[in-house]
């Protein structure tokens, strides 16, 4: 009974020493072994591992590619701007010995080392760079954590900024400068237009100079235009230059006041202009000379001088005209 007691016990004991020796890697992992706290040079690949009891120990070591986000660093460019950045970083072990035996925590390692670079960038470049380079702020960053980790046993895939945070007056100052820009480029093309159009229109005016029947058949062309709209008014544009051909063609007009009606007009221009208004007897030979037809009662004619630019009376009849009283 004492023996079959102690069979038993042996083969718990084995079955216990044995579930110790055996080990299971999984396919992203690989497993390092210490053997009475040194390490062993071969690399347990996935599937079981056998382990020596006692002596040995595994410590498994993950080779996924690994995202640790890099909190938000604040700094101050190179020409003097706050900023806020935040960042991301992609890595993965390519050396379980060096990364479980050279370093206490890769991982965290990776994170001070990418928090410290992210700030010297920052105090390296410029606010336009951060904004819109970023590329080669990815590519200098990288090189900066990848130096040291190579050390650990770590590979650096790739890093990426994520966000700048500005200024509230950064961004109102940079919106007003966009703003400005894009009003500078629309006057541009705006000037632009008007030089083209300037030089169309000059070859226009040399084609109609030629050929001034061209000018009547583009008139007729807005006439049609406009009375396509079916409105109830039609504007049509009169040429100045037929108005002075009409005035050059138009013999000057007689100054002279010949009837009686002229001579009532001009008597009333006089008085309004401040000048001596004929007396009532001058009033009355006006009267004569207007039923006579231009002729006085004693067979007189009446003759008015030409207007003069100085302030000369006019000569009534012959008579010097005074002020007529009550008028």
């Amino acid at each position: 009974m004492i023996i079959l007691y102690l069979l038993l016990i042996a083969t718990v004991v084995g079955l216990i020493g044995s579930a110790m020796c055996v080990r299971v890697v999984k396919q992203f992992e690989r497993g390092v072994v210490f053997r009475f706290g040194r390490v062993r040079p071969t690399i347990r690949q996935p599937g079981l591992a056998l382990l020596a009891p006692i002596a040995d120990r595994l410590q498994k070591v993950n080779m996924q590619i690994i995202t640790m986000p890099v909190p938000a660093q604040d700094g101050i460019t190179r020409d003097n701007v706050t900023v806020r950045v935040d960042a991301v970083v992609y890595f993965n072990v390519i050396d379980p010995v060096r990364a479980a035996v050279d370093v206490e925590d890769y991982i965290s390692a990776i994170g001070q080392v990418a928090q410290t670079s992210l700030r010297s960038i920052i105090a390296k470049s410029d606010l336009d760079d951060l904004l819109s380079n970023r590329e080669r702020l990815n590519q200098g960053m990288e090189l900066m954590i990848d130096s040291p980790a190579l050390d650990w046993g770590v590979h650096i895939e790739r890093v990426e900024i994520k966000d700048v945070a500005l200024p509230e007056t950064m961004k109102r100052s940079m919106s007003r400068q966009a703003e400005a820009e894009r009003e500078r480029r629309a006057r541009i093309i705006t000037a632009d237009g008007e030089l083209q159009a300037s030089e169309k229109l000059g070859q226009a005016a040399e084609v109609m100079t030629e050929h001034p029947a061209a000018l009547q058949l583009r008139l007729l062309q807005t006439v049609v235009e406009v009375a396509a709209e079916k409105n109830s008014t039609l504007v049509l544009p009169f040429p100045v230059e037929l108005l002075r051909f009409l005035e050059r063609s138009t013999p000057p007009e007689n100054s002279l006041p010949t009837t009686g009606a002229d001579l009532t007009t001009a008597a009333a221009s006089a008085a309004q202009n401040g000048s001596q208004v004929p007396a009532a007897a001058d009033l009355q030979k006006i009267r004569e000379v207007e039923q006579a037809g231009g002729q006085t009662s004693d067979g007189a004619s009446l003759a008015v001088p030409h207007e003069s630019a100085g302030p000369a009376q006019p000569d009534w009849g012959g008579r010097a005209a005074g002020w007529a009283g009550g008028h």
